[in-house]
């Protein structure tokens, strides 16, 4: 097996660089909550991200292996994106994250 070269100091480090900023995370949670989803519905799940912001986040992730990117060859094009495995496994840390909010913000 090939192994990844490392660009952090510690694995927290580099978690929560995949998730940091303000619409990785809430990407991902929303993929997990609804499987799978186009470019135009994430764009009204959240309506303040621009264009160029979203395609920036769903390029990083689709580089980190969290979400795969499906493209149909029909006209026009449509395009689905969804989680991987890898993308999966961070629902649990994201689900934690949101109860800490219900429980310590509301």
């Amino acid at each position: 097996m090939e192994s990844k070269k490392c660009n952090y100091e510690c694995p927290f480090e580099g978690a929560l660089d995949v998730i940091s900023g303000k619409w990785r995370g809430l990407v991902i949670f929303y993929l997990g909550r609804e499987g799978v989803l186009r470019y135009s519905e994430i764009r009204k799940i959240l309506p303040k991200i621009t264009q160029k912001m979203l395609t920036q986040t769903l390029r990083f992730l689709e580089a980190e292996g969290i979400l795969d990117r499906k493209v149909y060859p029909v006209v026009p094009p449509k395009v689905e994106y969804r989680l991987t495995e890898k993308g999966k496994s961070l629902l649990p840390i994201l689900d934690s994250l949101q109860e800490w909010g219900r429980e310590n913000l509301f």
